[in-house]
């Protein structure tokens, strides 16, 4: 069945065509602008704004897809999903938009609404696959197919709260989308995160300067303005195990069958450590 894209009726005058850069407009299966730019919308509900010419090098495979869908689904990240959605809804006043750059299935922006009754969430990411889950994640949000890297389809000053987690991060387009009383909200590992497996099982470590160089990347457009770290650990099966590397960057450097055989030799279940640091930026005029 082919959805009638009502997801996307609730954030469709915050995007912007692609290509020209006018005002979207939504008809029966498509989004449409007034120089006659139009975009399909897919039957899972989600709107493609990928320019012609982008390639989706870097987007997610199903495979992570599905890992990240069933990993975040059982609640083995809860902590920082709740402290994220507490601390971005404490700050929304009424109907506001909450953008979330790197969106994937979804699941963030979903328990963000969960807090914030009168907001609307728009789901980017660059992965069609992560779009169609995030475009059912939440009856209050739309999902588009976009290059974080590329300019935004997104009017300027629309987001009243940007959400990036785990995800690129372009501060100048974020500057240009972000409302100026609004508010970014990185959340990204701390050089502990999963530790005690980079070893075991040759996936990759965190960078030592990883919040550094988050500060760094949003520098000249972004000021600290809050920051907490959140330490926790997960008691893993193999399967679950599997299905955390299976979800990151990591899938792409060991093989699931040499991951499996690496994973046979540790206790199951084992302890797994998780560690985040979220922070919170204000925009700089």
């Amino acid at each position: 069945m082919v959805d009638d894209g009502t997801m996307l009726a609730d954030v469709v005058h915050y995007l912007v065509c692609p290509v020209c850069g006018a005002g979207l407009a939504l008809e029966e299966r498509g989004l449409r602008c007034a120089e006659g730019h139009t975009f399909d919308i897919a039957k899972q509900g989600y709107a493609n704004l990928m320019p012609g010419n982008a390639r989706p090098g870097t987007a997610d495979t199903p495979e992570m897809v599905r890992a990240r869908d069933r990993f975040l689904g059982a609640g083995h990240f809860a902590a920082p999903t709740d402290l994220l959605a507490d601390r971005v809804s404490a700050r929304l006043d009424g109907k506001a938009c909450v953008l979330d750059a790197g969106a994937g299935t979804g699941h963030y922006l979903s328990a963000v609404l969960d807090r914030a009754p009168s907001a609307v969430g728009l789901a980017l990411d660059i992965s069609k696959h992560a779009a169609r889950r995030a475009a059912r994640a939440h009856p209050r949000a739309g999902a588009v197919v976009a290059d974080l890297w590329r300019p935004l389809p997104v009017r300027d000053g629309a987001a009243d709260a940007i959400v990036n987690v785990f995800a690129p991060r372009n501060a100048a387009e974020f500057h240009r989308v972000l409302d100026p009383q609004g508010a970014l909200y990185t959340v990204t590992p701390s050089p502990r995160h999963l530790g005690s497996l980079v070893e075991p099982l040759g996936i990759l470590s965190v960078d030592e300067q990883k919040t550094a160089r988050t500060d760094a990347a949003v520098a000249g457009y972004f000021t600290l303005d809050a920051r907490e770290e959140l330490e926790s650990e997960a008691l893993l099966t193999h399967e679950e195990t599997a299905t955390l590397v299976g979800m990151g960057p990591s899938a792409h450097h060991v093989p699931d069958e040499l991951l499996r055989e690496r994973l046979a030799s540790l206790p199951d279940p084992l302890p797994v450590p998780l560690s985040f640091v979220l922070s919170v930026f204000r925009r700089l005029e």
